[in-house]
């Protein structure tokens, strides 16, 4: 299993083609999951957001404000 390169609280955005369907800010990490292969992955929560997200560790960056 591939260890996860983001904690819990951190602050993340989507990259990729998982940014086109979402508006940019910032992303917490409220959960760590073990994932598919590979690739860790996360469940991700904005702060205006009801629901989590769960992504892909390559579809994550860290927040630039």
């Amino acid at each position: 299993m591939a260890r996860h390169r983001f904690k819990l609280g951190d602050l993340v955005e989507l990259t990729g083609k998982s940014r086109l369907n979402a508006p940019r800010q910032p992303l917490e990490i409220v959960r760590l999951l073990p994932g598919t292969g590979d690739e860790p992955e996360y469940r991700i929560k904005g702060p205006y957001e009801e629901h989590e997200r769960m992504v892909k560790e390559s579809e994550l960056e860290r927040y630039k404000e």
